[in-house]
């Protein structure tokens, strides 16, 4: 086995474990609501969690297309292996560091750091800009006009990152208005028995929102990888049964393989469960009750489907905090613990530089024993 080869397939096995510590990393976003109104225990909602997680992760590849190559100019920066080994370096240590510490920062935001970081570090000259797509445009036939396809990473990174958690605040704040609207008249008991059912459907939704917005970001670095291994040549002379390791083609659809991969990963790791990140989005931030759960994990899993499907890595932790904020701020403002709102926000703010920071350093620093 050539050196490049044994390479790739140590990367393979540390962006698994990417997939597997995102699981339990974010699983809070997908179970602290349901936990914390006591509607299910936490061994329910994990398992509940984890298996439409697993649904979700099956459900279209936009997301996994947007990864592999809608981020980073292939044309300008060769990805090889380093450089993906180094961007999962990156993002694992952020993760591991925010859940040691209960915050829940994002994982999207610090993968798509970090894999910033590490393919500037592997383009020519210091912090090369050009290796990032920001935007594409395409060539009109009828007119030859350039106009913009919504492509790049201002279209699918940075306009959602800022619209998402707006977006989530706004309609859990009005969704959880219209609720305390209707159920106005009702008895209190009527009120938790009612959407203490209709929570575990909400949980579920928020399961499978969580599965098809983070388990195919991971499926499109594992494209991303082989595609690249394929075109340096590394995996050339493979024996006939590893065939299903190349990529010759970027645009090819995730082969089957890849995604059963990385949705049974992910769906273990969010049954391990992230108990740190879970008691502060579940208790520390805002009292809930079932109508709240119900509110915000409608608000947040219907942010991630239509984003999903439009190929954005939205992050499944900004739109959840933030649906969770709104409807604590429609119950009452004081009732959110805004002094951890701050501290989290902090969190959000330094993911993509300090990740992108981690991962630059790592390649620098492994490219000199290369």
């Amino acid at each position: 086995m050539t050196s490049a080869l044994l390479l790739l397939f140590v990367v393979l096995l540390v962006v698994l474990a990417f997939e597997y510590i995102n699981g339990f990393h974010d699983t809070a976003n997908a179970i602290a609501t349901v936990v914390s109104t006591k509607v299910l225990t936490p061994r329910q909602a994990l398992l509940l969690a984890s298996s439409t997680n697993l649904i979700g992760a099956f459900c279209g590849q936009a997301v996994a297309k947007t990864m592999h190559s809608g981020l980073i100019d292939d044309k300008v920066v060769a990805i090889t292996s380093l450089t993906i080994l180094c961007a999962m370096l990156g993002a694992i240590i952020w993760n591991l560091i925010t859940w040691w510490f209960g915050m829940p920062s994002s994982s999207s935001h610090a993968l798509i750091g970090a894999l910033i970081g590490a393919a500037m570090a592997s383009a020519p000259g210091s912090w090369n800009w050009h290796v990032l797509i920001w935007s594409r445009h395409k060539i009109d036939s009828k007119t030859g006009l350039a106009t913009a396809d919504m492509e790049g990473i201002f279209h699918k990174v940075v306009v959602p990152m800022i619209s998402s958690p707006v977006l989530g605040f706004s309609i859990g704040f009005i969704l959880m208005g219209i609720l305390f609207f209707l159920i106005r008249n009702w008895r209190p008991n009527t009120v938790n028995s009612t959407f203490g059912r209709l929570q575990i459907l909400s949980a579920g939704y928020m399961g499978f929102g969580h599965g098809m917005a983070d388990a195919q970001k991971t499926m499109g670095i594992i494209m991303l990888t082989l595609f690249a291994s394929t075109k340096a040549g590394d995996l050339d002379g493979l024996p006939a049964w590893l065939h299903f390791l190349r990529i010759p083609d970027k645009s090819a659809s995730i082969p089957l393989w890849i995604m059963v991969t990385c949705a049974l990963t992910m769906a273990a790791g969010t049954y391990a469960g992230g108990w740190r990140i879970i008691k502060t989005l579940g208790h520390k931030m805002v009292k809930m009750k079932p109508v709240h759960g119900f509110a915000a994990e409608t608000t947040a899993a219907t942010i991630l489907a239509v984003t999903g499907s439009l190929g954005m890595p939205v992050s499944t932790t900004h739109t959840i905090t933030t649906s969770i904020m709104g409807v604590g701020a429609a119950r009452r403002w004081n009732a959110i613990e805004w002094s951890l709102v701050e501290r989290i926000i902090w969190a959000w703010v330094m993911t993509i530089p300090v990740t992108a920071a981690l991962a630059y350093g790592f390649y620098k620093l492994l490219a000199l024993f290369s």
